[in-house]
């Protein structure tokens, strides 16, 4: 049993996306976080923060550190976050030479942060390919059925003559813009995270600034102008991001479920009833309306966790944890469903 439809034994195949959902996975982000730790302590030493013989000894050690997961889960529920007790294990595998050197001037947010862009950004890459194959699938139906006419519905009623390539227009036009979109607000988001216990890099001196450059370089991410530990705005215009995705998407879904209804498509494979031997349910169409329902409710809480207090929010940033993982899977799913109904071979387009 489950409580998340998106990892449910057979919810997720209506609902999920093992691709997406993969990075989200705790193998998956404990290898992003040892990432982060490894790569912070080499650009220390190289800039004199720690000492070399620290830094290697440090990745020497944790190539093949195995955190006691029993102990990670027990951590986290004293903590707060996973990292207090993830390090103290770390620092006791390391051994008490270098032991400290190890997170050196960092804090768990840092770590977690980075090893949640560093994980967001193939991802982005994902939802970018898939925005790209609609926009195609659309191109080839609308080659296939372009010319035919369609009649147009305004306010539910019957309202003048359209062709099917208005459609497939309407449906194409803000999938580009969501590409456009993530353009322009991918170099902002895909940023490291480092400042420190209040965001200050007090502990690195005339060093923190070239700190997060040269860390930033070495994990093929932005150096922001400033720590983001408690200005999550960035986050909550990524969530508003997946939301006009899956909008977009749900108001495909929601015609393609009317047209259906109207005998102006006709869907292959679709769904059973355990009653009505005789229907076919357009259930593709209706799991776009679904998803994108969810992520708009779900962006009121993305936009709740962007008031922190003070230097950091522990109830924000859980908050966080909670929703925005599901946002990305529901987005995901969006993307998939919707390039299995849009293929010319499953959506039959009815009439002359």
């Amino acid at each position: 049993m489950s409580v998340s439809v998106f990892d449910h034994p057979w919810l997720s195949a209506l609902l999920g996306d093992d691709e997406v959902a993969h990075y989200f996975r705790p193998e998956v982000e404990l290898s992003a976080m040892m990432r982060v730790e490894t790569t912070l302590a080499r650009v220390q030493a190289e800039l004199g923060l720690i000492s070399a013989e620290a830094a290697r000894a440090i990745s020497a050690t944790l190539q093949n550190f195995q955190p006691r997961m029993t102990d990670l889960a027990a951590g986290t529920a004293r903590d707060g976050v996973v990292v207090p007790d993830w390090v103290d294990q770390m620092r006791h595998a390391v051994g008490p030479q270098h032991a400290r050197e190890l997170h050196f001037g960092a804090t768990s947010q840092d770590i977690v942060d980075t090893a949640f862009i560093l994980r967001l950004k193939p991802i982005l890459t994902i939802f970018d390919a898939r925005l790209v194959a609609l926009d195609q699938a659309l191109a080839v139906l609308t080659d296939k059925a372009g010319t035919r006419p369609l009649q147009a519905y305004t306010r539910m009623q019957a309202a003048i003559e359209i062709t099917w390539a208005d459609k497939f227009m309407a449906w194409r036009a803000p999938l580009r813009r969501h590409r456009d979109r993530l353009a322009e607000l991918s170099p902002r988001l895909l940023v490291v995270q480092l400042g420190g216990p209040a965001g200050t890099l007090d502990k690195f001196g005339d060093r923190g600034s070239a700190l997060v450059q040269s860390f930033a370089a070495a994990l093929g991410l932005g150096a922001p102008p400033g720590a983001w530990h408690s200005a999550r705005d960035t986050i909550a215009e990524l969530a508003g991001w997946l939301s006009l995705v899956s909008g977009s998407l749900g108001k495909i879904g929601q015609d393609i479920a009317l047209l259906a209804q109207m005998g102006a498509i006709v869907l292959a494979g679709g769904g059973k009833s355990s009653a009505m031997p005789h229907k076919s349910n357009p259930v593709p169409a209706e799991a776009l309306v679904a998803l994108a329902r969810f992520n708009a409710t779900q962006l009121s809480g993305i936009h709740h966790a962007v008031v922190h207090e003070q230097e950091r929010s522990g109830a924000a940033w859980t908050l966080e944890w909670m929703i925005l993982p599901q946002m990305i899977v529901a987005t995901a799913a969006s993307l998939s469903r919707a390039a299995a109904l849009l293929d010319a071979d499953v959506l039959s387009i009815q009439g002359s």
